[in-house]
């Protein structure tokens, strides 16, 4: 089993005027410590589950290419994107020129969005439920044909471009891989079935029901189940001082029988680097191990 770390918090000690070099360290120490996958959230606004709305939020695209620059192994994505966040254009080129730069490590995280105190508060539309799915299912479209060998005309439910123009290529191959992250069973599921090549699911109650769900939708779809990469969100909790450490080893482990491949999660006082050398020595390695 593979983690990964998200970084969805950056109220820190020091305050704005430490916060690049505590980023820089925090991401070279998680890279240089196993972690697989290195993401933040996109969102504009603080979440309430994790802070008040006015704590220090960094905007996604520029964060996840300055943690470029400071690491040489983990895949660079958000968890996740609102599709209505960004014209699919934007965002395609965006992780293109990630990709490009990272060397070939990013992935594309997307989901139908859900956060309106945002949107409103920035003046951004915030469409009705049913137009935040059509708009995911253009923007994975059109991502797909700009990391295509077309540049042809593109006509999605509410998105048209006339030549989709795309130099540099993306580096990965065929693209960069897409996650798409919800639990929703009707469409999220079924959109990751025909797109995309990981999914990210809550780690709740329903999360083995959500699995069969995704199962009978790739069936449905004529996809394999097995090339769908499955990735769990799961808040890291090793306690203050690593006492819980154990704990989450063992929640690791079940996830792992669910047939969980990959577990993504934020850790409470990342800043420490004493927390992220327990992953180092003792999380990680028998993660792999499962």
């Amino acid at each position: 089993m593979e983690l990964g770390l998200q970084i969805p918090d950056f109220t820190w000690p020091g305050g704005p005027e430490e916060l690049a070099p505590r980023l820089a360290e925090i991401a070279r120490t998680a890279d240089d410590a196993g972690f697989a996958y290195l993401a933040v959230m996109d969102h504009f606004f603080q979440i309430d589950v994790v802070g008040p709305a006015e704590n220090d939020m960094l905007e996604a695209y520029t964060t996840l290419g300055y943690l470029a620059a400071h690491t040489s192994r983990a895949k660079l994505l958000t968890v996740i994107t609102g599709a209505f966040y960004r014209h699919p254009g934007l965002l395609a080129k965006a992780v293109t020129t990630l990709d490009v730069l990272s060397g070939g490590r990013a992935m594309l995280g997307v989901g139908a969005g859900w956060n309106e105190e945002e949107s409103v508060g920035l003046g951004f539309r915030f469409p009705p439920v049913a137009e935040r799915f059509e708009l995911l299912e253009d923007a994975v479209r059109y991502c797909l044909r700009m990391w295509s060998d077309s540049d042809e005309a593109f006509a999605g439910t509410h998105v048209e471009a006339e030549r989709l123009l795309n130099v540099p290529q993306a580096l990965s191959r065929p693209h960069p891989p897409i996650m798409i992250g919800g639990g929703g069973e009707k469409k999220t599921l079924r959109l990751v079935a025909r797109y995309a090549q990981a999914c990210n699911v809550f780690n709740g109650p329903d999360l083995e029901r959500k699995l069969d769900v995704l199962r009978a939708h790739c069936e449905a779809e004529g996809r394999d189940y097995a090339s769908i990469t499955k990735t769990v969100y799961h808040f890291f909790d090793i306690g203050e001082r690593g006492e819980k450490t154990g704990e989450l080893i063992d929640e690791l482990r079940r996830l792992h029988g669910l047939g969980v491949d990959a577990v993504i999660g934020g850790l409470r006082g990342v800043h420490d680097p004493a927390k992220l050398e327990t992953f180092r020595r003792e999380v990680i390695p028998a993660a792999a191990s499962f």
